[in-house]
Formats: C-alpha cells, structure tokens, sequence
C-alpha cells in the first residue's frame, strides 16, 4: 500500500492465526486498552507486534510506547512490510472507535482494529477504515489457513 493513498477496500481479511494472536493479547490483559501494529508483506503474509500501552489512563485509552512503535516500524522496513493496520482494546465498551480514537486516527492508508471484551464470555472484534474525518466499518473476514 502506498502511503499517499488511502485504504479503500471494504472487506478485510485476516488469517485465524493473527485474529487468534491478537485476541489473546486483549485476553491476557483484560483491565487495560492493549494496542499493536499488524505489518503484511508482498506475499500478503500478515505480523502481529504488540506494543505496550503507556498511556496515564490505560483502562479507557491507549498510547503507544514510543520506542517499541519505532522498533516495529523499523522491524517491518527490515521485512519489507507495510503498516497494514493499527489495532487496539476497549476493556469495557463496545468495538466501536470512540471520539478520541477518531480524533487520533492520522494514518489513512491503514485498517483500524478494534477489540472488546465488554461482554463476559465473547470477543467482538471490528475494522474500520478512515472516511472524511471519521470511521467507516468494513467487512472483517476470517481467514481459515488452507
């Protein structure tokens, strides 16, 4: 993806192994917003980098730990990768971005990934993509590997 153009694509796909990464990610700290990139290569092979969350409040936001966001970048340059979406948890709402996570979407050529553990027992998870100062949902398709 090139990063003067925006993600318009309205299905994602995402292979079982990386949902299955990054809801055990959400699961192993279910009181706090974690967060990750997802890079993919040009054999469309998809990684997950989790990143701690270092934000004041992380039960109700999330920010990226500086260094390690930097590191990722740096790891998926190394690969030949591309930021293919940014992903984080809502311990206690609903996956579905909030005023703030609107606010701070500045990456449009990127899927947001949104996970809640707000009901006991199922995980939501959606994506969205940026539209014109707000967040479009698109199709998220599991991917089961062949």
């Amino acid at each position: 993806m090139s990063s003067s153009s925006p993600v318009t694509q309205q299905t994602l796909y995402l292979p079982r192994p990386i949902v299955n990464k990054l809801l055990a990610h959400a699961q192993r700290y279910p009181d706090i917003e974690v967060c990750g990139l997802i890079g993919n290569d040009e054999q469309d092979e998809k990684y997950y980098y989790p990143i701690d969350n270092v934000s004041k409040n992380p039960n109700c936001r999330f920010l990226m730990d500086a260094p390690q966001q930097i590191n990722a970048m740096k790891k998926m340059r190394e690969k030949n990768q591309a930021l293919f979406a940014i992903v984080h948890s809502h311990p206690t709402s609903q996956a579905t971005p909030s005023d703030l996570d609107i606010e701070e979407s500045s990456y449009r050529d990127a899927y947001y990934i949104i996970i809640s553990l707000n009901t006991k027992g199922v995980l939501e998870m959606r994506a969205y993509i940026q539209k014109e100062g707000s967040m479009q949902e698109v199709d998220l398709i599991l991917e089961d590997e062949d």
